[in-house]
């Protein structure tokens, strides 16, 4: 599918690889729709987006992408300002890190369990039915496609560390539900694909020492650095215009594989 003039949503658009590809999708002539939970910082990247690209090429959109009546909100504003979408970047997801049984002796707490999958995998699933109902009622383009859907998984989804059992669970889920999903959809013609990308240097990792960050960025094979976001951008684009990859999870990680801790 070519990206110019096509309408896209990107869930997480506020920041970190959200905000990259985003910007990527813009830059290749997307009209998109940044769908975050913080909608200041959703507003600030859309103008400066279009002060750079051109009045009108981004839009921020509150959303909560687990709640169904803030996503079918914010597709309908998308859809208000830019037409009906074709592209899904699913970026918006959390982190954490919980023993299973704490320095105290308890259990870990269910709940942080539970607001980890809630998020991140029940959240994508969320604005991807939603998404897909709307995309297969699109007319077919002129290669035969209708949508594409990307997931934004993790290496911690194959080879997670101590404590990310939350984590690793809802981005394996994300792995899992990629091919059947990508088999569901092939009936409307909207193609299915995850990326699974390492240790990239986002906001959130930024906020680590600096010693902390060389010894990541050293854990990796090569390039012995941390991703840039805008090589995840690229990836995800990629697969928006390579019509034949679907239904396959792809590791963006210099060849790293996750120690246990």
């Amino acid at each position: 599918m070519q990206i110019e003039g096509q309408a896209a949503l990107v869930t997480g658009g506020a920041s970190g690889l959200g905000e990259a590809t985003a910007r990527e999708l813009v830059r290749r002539g997307a009209l998109v729709a940044l769908l975050d939970r913080n909608a200041g910082q959703a507003e600030k990247v859309a103008q400066a987006l279009n002060a750079e690209f051109g009045a009108g090429h981004a839009i921020a959109c509150a959303c909560d992408i687990t709640d169904t009546a803030s996503v079918t909100a914010a597709l309908d504003r998308a859809a208000a300002a830019h037409g009906p979408a074709r592209i899904l970047m699913n970026v918006a997801g959390i982190g954490s890190a919980k023993r299973v049984v704490q320095r105290d002796g308890s259990a870990a707490p269910l709940e942080d369990f539970v607001r980890v999958v809630q998020i991140n995998l029940i959240g994508t699933y969320n604005v991807s039915r939603l998404f897909a109902a709307a995309c297969s009622r699109l007319p077919v383009l002129e290669n035969g496609e209708r949508g594409v859907i990307v997931f934004t998984a993790s290496v911690a989804a194959f080879d997670g560390q101590v404590g990310q059992q939350a984590y690793s669970a809802s981005k394996a889920g994300l792995a899992g539900m990629t091919l059947p999903m990508a088999r569901d959809l092939a009936q409307h013609a909207i193609r299915v694909c995850t990326v699974a990308p390492g240790l990239f240097a986002t906001p959130l990792l930024k906020e680590l020492p600096e010693a902390v960050q060389q010894s990541l960025a050293a854990s990796i094979p090569f390039p012995p650095r941390l991703g840039k976001p805008e090589e995840f951008a690229e990836l995800a684009c990629h697969i928006v215009t390579n019509g034949h990859l679907n239904g396959e999870v792809i590791r963006l990680d210099g060849a790293l594989r996750m120690a246990p801790r």
